[in-house]
């Protein structure tokens, strides 16, 4: 518990004990405020006792009095109190921020098991193309969400369901059929995942000539869509797929383990894995299982095409299509199959979807659909919404191939990074090697800190040279003070030893305040499944620690007891930073 929650629980006590108010929070709603005093104020804290003024019907500066003589004498952490115009302002001893700084230090590594598992489904991309920018937000997202969950003491599954079907996938293998002649990753020197998505956008490309020239034969452009040739053939190649056609069984399989060698590039660079891994071309089998048992229940129903729909409208939905009049399935086919599947194999209290926004009406759907199958773990399902990524130029298109390639983005922050760090020269005396690792820890921390500092929930604009500076809100200016603190410890020769009594600046008090809310920070961060909230902690620990250590003498410190707690004090914000950090999937260096 952090220093500002014990204080108010003690108020809380001897409110009661005081004031004889039973049932305090309940009955009356009531938890005074206590504030954090700014440098300049008199006392560590003010406590607004306005609202117990109208409970016990006296002066504001009474109550204040009364409620600091009480503190005073029924606790050990009150030196001394003053009122000002109704507010307590108090004076905590040194001893009591001496005691909780060695409680978290001693705590830092402790997790309560909360013995419940959580599987977060994230990345989940369609083998027709490499990961973009958005993908490595998803990723970025998912893996953080896991890890801090598994802070908090929870047991994480981190899984993807590959989207290794379906028409999308065989546009690109018509493309390749057509235009590909042979080629290979190897014979082009190309990642796999790369060359399948140019078959992608050399279909699209086809596909609007074609439409084009039906339009100009007389077609509407709906008309021109439905008809044009090259999305016939594909959609025949579907169908042959769905029937085990060998040929194109043989295509799919090849070109899809081109597509996982990519991206299995990618995640390693990335920083993120998973624990298990689940294919539509597995589960949307099981998903049509599923339906036919829903139309047997009654739950779902057949229109007179022989096509298979849920009626939704009682929920404040419509009526949702789970299967073609032709037999082949949709999205929500598949992932009806999945969900059921997972748990079925896993004994999991709770299941996260890490998808777009564009995509909360589709996880509703699913969501009510599986409940009205009768499923009750479907209550345990929960969609991490999260907003779109864009750059200063505007949005991004898959199919006219004007993303921005996740390999490519990565090396650009590399790249930045290395440049930026050449022009500071301040890694001169390392080895080639460790210089080589210190850009790509400092460019892909970059990256990965600029998209997870934003709620998830939120749309956010990413500008990568911005991402990048050392200063302000940035993975790099989090990375150099801790770069700064190794440098301190290192020049101190520091040894860990713990001192009984100290007598503290406010800029040392406040740092162990911002120390003692790291747990609880971490328990916030699993509640609203935000990394956002751990990424904003660690910057304004950074922060409290840079004002700490320009305001207090270390190395130059005659006294050796003072010297030695703010070294200790120094290295535990270091810990509590590379413990965010890693939470977060950054790295840290002992050089910039």
């Amino acid at each position: 518990m952090n220093i500002k929650n014990i204080i108010e629980n003690k108020i809380g006590e001897v409110i009661q004990n005081v004031f004889q108010i039973d049932d305090l929070n309940h009955k009356h709603n009531l938890k005074l405020e206590v504030q954090q005093n700014r440098s300049g104020f008199e006392g560590d804290f003010s406590v607004v006792t306005f609202p117990l003024v109208k409970i016990v019907k006296k002066t504001p500066d009474h109550v204040a009095t009364e409620l600091g003589d009480a503190l005073s004498t029924q606790s050990d952490f009150v030196e001394s109190f003053n009122v000002v115009n109704g507010f307590l302002n108090l004076k905590i001893k040194n001893s009591f921020f001496l005691n909780n700084f060695y409680s978290a230090k001693e705590n830092l590594d402790q997790t309560s098991d909360k013995q419940q598992t959580v599987m977060i489904e994230y990345s989940s991309p369609n083998t027709n193309k490499p990961l973009h920018l958005g993908h490595i937000r998803n990723n970025l997202l998912g893996y953080s969400v896991g890890e801090i969950l598994k802070a908090d003491g929870y047991n994480v599954i981190k899984t993807q369901i590959v989207n290794d079907r379906g028409i999308h996938i065989c546009k690109s293998m018509l493309a390749w059929e057509k235009f590909g002649n042979g080629s290979t990753p190897e014979s082009l020197s190309l990642k796999g995942d790369k060359l399948v998505g140019n078959y992608y956008v050399e279909f699209d490309k086809v596909y609007k000539k074609e439409i084009a020239e039906l339009v100009a034969q007389g077609k509407t452009e709906d008309e021109a869509k439905k008809q044009a040739p090259i999305i016939l053939e594909a959609q025949k190649m579907l169908l042959n797929w769905e029937k085990n056609d060998p040929a194109v069984r043989e295509c799919w399989q090849t070109m899809n383990n081109w597509v996982y060698d990519g991206f299995g590039q990618t995640y390693s660079r990335l920083g993120v894995d998973f624990d298990q891994v689940q294919y539509e071309s597995e589960t949307y089998i099981l998903g049509k299982d599923i339906i036919q048992q829903g139309l047997l229940s009654g739950v779902l129903y057949r229109k007179d095409d022989g096509s298979v729909w849920c009626d939704l409208r009682d929920e404040g939905l419509d009526e949702k299509l789970l299967l073609r009049s032709d037999g082949t399935s949709v999205y929500m086919t598949q992932d009806l199959g999945t969900a059921v599947q997972r748990f079925k194999d896993n004994d999991i209290q709770k299941l996260i979807y890490t998808v777009g926004n564009e995509q909360d009406y589709h996880f509703d759907v699913l969501f009510k659909i599986l409940k009205k199958l009768g499923y009750s773990w479907a209550d345990n399902l929960y969609h991490l919404s999260y907003g779109m990524v864009e750059l200063p130029e505007g949005k991004m298109k898959s199919r006219e191939g004007t993303v921005v390639d996740a390999d490519d983005l990565m090396q650009e922050m590399y790249e930045t990074a290395k440049e930026k760090a050449e022009e500071l020269g301040k890694l001169d005396a390392l080895s080639a090697d460790d210089k080589e690792k210190s850009y790509e820890t400092v460019g892909i921390g970059a990256l990965k800190y600029f998209m997870l500092k934003v709620d998830p929930r939120k749309k956010m604009l990413f500008n990568p040279k911005e991402s990048v500076e050392f200063n302000g809100n940035t993975g790099p200016f989090i990375q150099y003070t801790y770069a700064r603190i190794q440098s301190l410890l290192t020049k101190a020769n520091y040894q860990e030893r713990k001192i009984s009594s100290y007598g503290m600046t406010q800029t040392e008090k406040e740092l162990i305040m911002n120390i003692a809310t790291f747990k609880d920070t971490v328990t916030k961060a699993a509640d609203t499944l935000s990394p956002a909230v751990v990424a904003n902690y660690v910057y304004d620990l950074v922060k409290s620690y840079n004002s700490f250590y320009q305001n207090n003498p270390i190395l130059n410190q005659d006294d050796e007891n003072t010297r030695q707690f703010r070294l200790e004090l120094s290295d535990l914000t270091a810990k509590i930073i590379n413990k965010g950090l890693k939470l977060l999937g950054i790295g840290t260096v002992d050089r910039m």
